[in-house]
């Protein structure tokens, strides 16, 4: 019965030790020599491979162009098809709102991560999409199309940008490099 007892502690001493690490890894933190992955040469630090596209002001081009391309190709074949009526005094839409890098791109980009996200019923169950229209889409569209939100002077060709007319935009779905 003894020899149970201290094979017990062992075991246990394993398990408490395994959970530490665990631990560990999961917040970053330091891991035992013996723990470290041998450099296999290959950059581990890129993000991408984490699966989490970075925020958009964080790019650096050509990664801004090409995530800039792909928001655009959200923006386009999902968001104003299904979701942009005719734009009007009070409910203002830029067709050229990639013209804007400052107050319209970086909402349209932190939009479009949520949709990733919530859109995916395994990370966030079948309620994502109903949290993503409540907590993002509704007051990301109430900034944006409000007559004193960023597309103010995109109506009637009063804004010093030239604008083209929905049928002119740039499609990003078949735009050549």
């Amino acid at each position: 019965m003894f020899e149970d007892i201290e094979d017990l502690k062992a075991q246990m001493q394993r398990l408490t030790t395994q959970v530490e690490t665990l631990r560990e890894h999961a917040d970053g933190g330091p891991r035992e020599a013996s723990e470290q992955p041998e450099n296999t040469g290959e950059d581990e630090s890129d993000e991408s491979e984490l699966g989490y596209p970075p925020f958009i002001f964080l790019l650096d081009s050509p990664a801004y162009e090409e995530e800039l391309r792909a928001l655009i190709e959200w923006v386009e074949g999902v968001l104003v098809p299904g979701y942009l009526a005719e734009p009007s005094h009070d409910n203002r839409w830029c067709y050229v709102w990639f013209e804007h890098p400052t107050g319209v791109v970086p909402r349209l980009h932190a939009l479009w991560l949520a949709w990733q996200e919530l859109t995916d019923p395994s990370t966030c169950g079948y309620t994502g999409p109903s949290v993503w229209h409540r907590d993002h889409l509704d007051p990301c569209m109430r900034e944006l199309r409000a007559p004193t939100g960023p597309f103010q002077g995109c109506v009637k060709g009063e804004h010093q940008l030239t604008h083209r007319q929905p049928s002119l935009v740039p499609s990003a779905w078949c735009q050549a490099d």
